[in-house]
């Protein structure tokens, strides 16, 4: 079972950056793809963007298109969201998950497993 553990949330005024950081231990990390998923109040808990074992595949919602972008470090066991040109709209609590299985890239919320706890991202007006 892998453990995840987020960091680098925080307040930001729109417009601002903020970089996301998940550490992974507990299995081989770069045999899994990685997602970042986000949850606002009362709505539903959505895939922000995802990046396979390699890193060579990235995916990622219309909604964070161009200002958002995923990578990882297999070296250090870690994913990274750098988040620029931060609307209010983003603002959510921002999981990392690992997908369940290994060599396989999908974007289902049901194919990822392993949840972090989560890190708060709030952008102000």
């Amino acid at each position: 079972q892998v453990q995840l553990v987020e960091s680098g949330g925080g307040l930001v005024q729109a417009g601002g950056s903020l970089r996301l950081s998940c550490a992974a231990s507990g299995r081989t990390f770069s045999r899994y793809a990685m997602g970042w998923f986000r949850q606002a109040p009362g709505k539903e808990r959505e895939l922000v963007s995802a990046i396979s074992w390699s890193g060579a595949n990235t995916y990622y919602a219309d909604s964070v298109k161009g200002r958002f972008n995923i990578s990882r470090d297999n070296a250090k066991n870690t994913v990274y969201l750098q988040m620029n040109s931060l609307k209010p709209e983003d603002t959510a609590g921002y999981y990392c998950a690992a997908n369940r299985a290994i060599w396989v890239f999908t974007t289902r919320t049901i194919d990822f497993g392993s949840w972090g706890q989560g890190t708060q991202v709030t952008v102000s007006s």
